[in-house]
């Protein structure tokens, strides 16, 4: 079976669906994100975070003899504790391992460089959630998937791979306009490529909206990258 927390949550077991309830989506979630036994009570005091400790506790146990016998067949539950049981994959574990690799040293292998990896990277995690347990992970996938992405970047640029290399950024750009690494990342490819006009074009959007958003400026490191590559309008760089 396989938990999947990208884009949405999904249980499937081979090429099916397996349905959940509602309440047990969010138990299930939980405990793809981790890679250990968890005490019951530590997860019903995060799941049922508004409630009393009895409450919590009520709700969980609820939760778990409401379960099918599939989805109860993701967890090793105990008197104490609960744990994913083994054989169950997640893809947002796949995810950072792939993360992970891209921002060691390369080369890396043409499948951490392809389409489907830069998909992988611009999924987000368990979109439209906002439980209080789920916001350090998210931000923490989110962080991982930019960097992760970034690297992809660099990695597509050095196989000439331009266009892959551009889309790659692109994810970056919009999902952080104001992250300058990402902004570089894709002023890179277009100074790659020749196209000096683009480069100064980014450079320029990104200054105003900089501007505009904190009152700050580009950094010297990449209005230099900018400059010796490219001479950019006035009002540009020579602002």
């Amino acid at each position: 079976m396989r938990v999947a927390l990208l884009d949405g949550f999904r249980l499937t077991g081979g090429v099916d669906a397996i349905p959940v309830p509602g309440g047990a989506e969010r138990l299930l979630a939980f405990m793809a994100m981790r890679r250990r036994a968890v005490g019951r009570l530590f997860v019903a005091s995060s799941l049922w975070a508004d409630a009393t400790e009895g409450h919590a506790y009520a709700a969980l146990r609820s939760t778990l003899i409401r379960m099918n016998r599939a989805c109860r067949d993701t967890l090793l539950v105990t008197p104490s504790s609960l744990e994913l049981a083994p054989g169950v994959s997640v893809d947002l574990r796949d995810a950072q391992a792939l993360a992970h690799r891209l921002l060691e040293a390369g080369p890396h292998a043409a499948g951490d460089l392809s389409v489907e990896a830069v998909a992988t990277l611009s999924s987000e995690l368990l979109p439209l959630w906002y439980d209080d347990w789920l916001a350090f992970e998210v931000e923490d996938w989110r962080q991982l998937r930019l960097h992760a992405l970034e690297a992809v970047v660099d990695g597509l640029v050095e196989a000439r791979r331009f266009g892959d290399a551009t889309a790659a950024a692109g994810v970056v750009v919009r999902a952080d306009p104001l992250r300058e690494s990402a902004q570089t990342a894709l002023i890179r490819v277009h100074l790659a490529e020749g196209n000096q006009s683009e480069a100064v074009h980014a450079f320029d959007r990104f200054s105003r909206l900089l501007h505009v958003d904190l009152g700050l400026a580009p950094t010297p490191e990449l209005r230099d990258l900018v400059g010796r590559h490219a001479r950019p309008r006035r009002g540009g760089l020579d602002r």
